[in-house]
């Protein structure tokens, strides 16, 4: 029998406050273990939390991002279960009434801009657990309350994704929209972002869903991919083989390439809600509501699909572009300008300017080289002042010194040389001294040529016209 894979993503995304969500703790990765933790943090009898506002402010962004329903008046609630880096044994969540819910995002299918909308089933805040530490050289294991009240959202998504891939690119789609909003860093390598992954199969052609099964904490999108693809396969190879689908939480283990089962699956009733008693209800005023709804920039996949249509950048070129709102916002600055076409600019960035960077292991907020500065040295190039390979001298020199390309040609010398008389005399000479290149060149052999521009370019250091050079070449060689 064929089936279809439905799949559904949960995706906890911690927020960049500084403060943790219901105490004035910092909000900060990497610090010395249990250094960040309060009363609150550590769930002793009698602490009372105090809600965060820009967390609030923080998530009505993402709803608004994601085209959802805000709704303004809305509570918190107490989410019960035990668990060791969970001190309180309870998790301040939402149940009933999320601070965002009916929204969709539309990700994009392929290269020539095809778009699928996924619904999204609601966006809530709540705090985050704490972290269990394992290790060989002790016994049991230790808990660090750093991360307790970590501010999260939770998005969760319809059932609306049918592949890996699919659900790759809705993820992707979620970190682009939080960088860009800019409240999440999503830096998977330290669990900023996590998605907890349900799926199930039904036969092909049917509407009616199978039992699902979910994986906790899938770090990284393409094991998201890896355990779709295997969760999929063995549930298909349970059911042709006569067997049922249990309702049930496993874990992934992407080193083994398998999930193993954790327990079965617990349903709403067994965390037990009930309204957070030391909170009071959450009131977002209309007022702060538009000021949040005009505040969003523009999203990534519109940007990518703008940069296609309106500037004719190829799809690889934009999508690397609109994954980093700086550097997207750098291209655009350099475009404005309207010296230089869009497709030069976007190769020297995605280039030569990223190489430098991560050799550096800097961004592109710390260059000290304009906008401007980067489009001159691309119409030197352009205008055949300096060559291609200059021009990759000049940028290592004006990327973080603020010097103009115009003061590093003139200090280095590194004009070319397009002038004719002076180019005849550097051809012959190589002509001169490369009989057997010559003579392979008129027997046939086209890719002699190219050796002869070379040698005529290390005479001339770098300085020769290419063009000029290869045109005196082929006259000179009839």
């Amino acid at each position: 029998m064929k089936y279809t894979t439905v799949i559904g993503l949960e995706v906890h995304a911690e927020l960049s406050t500084k403060t943790k969500i219901y105490c004035s703790c910092k909000n900060s990765f990497g610090s010395e273990v249990n250094s960040n933790c309060c009363p609150n943090c550590t769930g002793m009898p009698g602490s009372l939390p105090t809600l965060n506002e820009k967390v609030v402010e923080y998530a009505v962004r993402m709803g608004y991002a994601t085209n959802c329903t805000i709704n303004g008046v809305c509570k918190a609630d107490r989410k019960n279960y035990f668990y060791p880096d969970l001190p309180k044994a309870y998790q301040i969540s939402q149940y009933d009434i999320p601070l965002c819910e009916h929204g969709y995002v539309d990700i994009l299918t392929d290269e020539e801009g095809t778009t699928r909308r996924i619904g999204i089933t609601r966006i809530h805040i709540e705090e985050d657990a704490g972290k269990l530490i394992h290790s060989d050289n002790f016994d049991g294991s230790l808990v660090d309350l750093n991360r307790c009240g970590v501010p999260l959202i939770e998005i969760v998504s319809e059932p609306d994704l049918r592949s890996a891939q699919e659900a790759k690119a809705y993820l992707d789609t979620i970190r682009g929209i939080l960088q860009y909003l800019d409240i999440s860093d999503c830096k998977m390598q330290e669990g900023s972002i996590r998605c907890d992954v349900n799926v199930s199969v039904m036969p092909e052609g049917s509407d009616k869903f199978g039992t699902r099964c979910e994986m906790k904490n899938v770090n990284g999108f393409s094991a998201v991919e890896r355990a779709i693809a295997y969760e999929a396969k063995r549930q298909m190879e349970v059911l042709e083989a006569g067997g049922v689908i249990a309702q049930e939480t496993r874990r992934w283990d992407d080193i083994a390439g398998k999930n193993y089962l954790l327990r079965s699956k617990e349903d709403a009733q067994d965390y037990r809600y009930f309204p957070e008693p030391d909170l009071g209800v959450i009131v977002v005023e209309e007022e702060k509501l538009e000021e949040l709804r005009r505040s969003i920039p523009e999203l990534p996949v519109h940007r990518l699909l703008r940069y296609r249509r309106e500037m004719g950048l190829p799809y690889f070129d934009a999508n690397l572009l609109c994954e980093n709102p700086d550097k997207a916002a750098y291209f655009e600055a350099c475009a404005a300008l309207g010296s230089c076409q869009p497709k030069a600019i976007s190769n020297w960035l995605l280039g030569d300017v990223s190489r430098i960077l991560n050799e550096k292991n800097r961004t592109i907020d710390d260059v000290a080289m304009t906008p401007e500065s980067l489009c001159a040295m691309i119409a030197l190039i352009d205008k055949g002042t300096i060559s291609n390979t200059a021009g990759k001298t000049v940028l290592e020199e004006i990327i973080f010194s603020g010097k103009t390309p115009d003061q590093v040609v003139e200090e280095k010398g590194l004009a070319q040389i397009s002038d004719t008389a002076a180019l005849e005399a550097i051809v012959q000479e190589v002509l001169d001294s490369n009989a057997k290149v010559v003579a392979d060149y008129k027997g046939g052999k086209s890719n002699a040529l190219g050796f002869l521009v070379g040698q005529c370019m290390r005479r001339s250091k770098g300085q020769g016209n290419p063009t000029v050079i290869r045109q005196l070449l082929e006259k000179a060689l009839g």
